[in-house]
């Protein structure tokens, strides 16, 4: 079964104020692990140590396509490497890499690219989706099939399913983009989405079939990690909001199982 942690995007708020005690939250809530959204300013070594010491897993970091590339390719790898992270996860592109299809096919170039780089320090690539990937469509083919039909198999889908539902999908399409890259999407931000209320409700409230839509993931996507996503709080502090949606995510499971 994978395991679950959070997306420190959905509690940078705390993050930001201390982040020491932000992750000491997150682990007393009853997350495994953390996928990162900045570091902080925390040195790797004490990092590394923090999250050992709380129990805390590394499910992922998002890092900027600018991180990867020149000079700052090889600090970013010495980074991950320290404090535990195996896998790279681009959270967006700057719009000329995503502007034309051309340009779509050349950041699929790019990313194999560095996925090889990466790939002999034991590391391994990801993209994560907003809406625009699903929005934007070349000769009726969209820019998310486009790019990952042209990348290596290793380079890993983190597949956001509230930005991919709020774009249009159904819950029957989510499967069928799971169904077409077997063994690919590694990495899932449970998000849910409503017509009707936006990203305003917690996991199981919107409009994803989740069962249906976690067991294509396991089955299919050889997912490892569940990585919950919150970015609205309903009057709630963003560290209640996202205990809420793993007490949900937790019984969807159950009732899965």
């Amino acid at each position: 079964m994978p395991r679950v942690a959070l997306q420190l995007y959905s509690v940078r708020d705390f993050c930001s104020r201390d982040f020491r005690r932000a992750l000491e939250e997150v682990a007393s809530i009853g997350y495994e692990g953390v996928e990162f959204a900045g570091f902080y300013n925390w040195r790797a070594e004490d990092l590394r140590d923090l999250l050992k010491s709380l129990g805390l897993k590394v499910a992922g970091a998002h890092i900027g396509i600018s991180e990867l590339q020149g000079e700052k390719l090889k600090s970013t790898i010495m980074y991950n490497k320290t404090i535990g992270n195996n896998n790279i996860v681009v959270p967006g592109l700057p719009e000329e890499m995503r502007k034309t299809k051309e340009a779509w096919l050349n950041t699929a170039r790019l990313f194999n690219s560095l996925s090889e780089t990466l790939r002999k320090e034991g590391l391994r690539l990801g993209y994560h989706n907003h809406r625009i990937e699903f929005e934007t469509k070349f000769d009726g083919e969209t820019a998310w099939k486009l790019f990952f039909k042209n990348t290596l198999e290793d380079i890993m889908i983190q597949l956001d399913i509230g930005h991919a539902i709020a774009a249009g999908n159904t819950s029957r399409d989510i499967i069928n983009l799971i169904n077409e890259f077997p063994g690919r999407v590694k990495s899932a931000h449970i998000k849910d989405y409503s017509k009707v209320k936006g990203y305003d409700v917690f996991i199981g409230e919107g409009d994803v079939s989740w069962k249906e839509v976690l067991k294509a993931l396991n089955d299919v996507g050889k997912i490892e990690w569940y990585i919950v996503e919150q970015e609205t709080y309903k009057n709630l502090t963003s560290m209640e909001a996202v205990k809420i949606d793993l007490d949900n995510l937790k019984r969807i499971i159950k009732e899965l199982s």
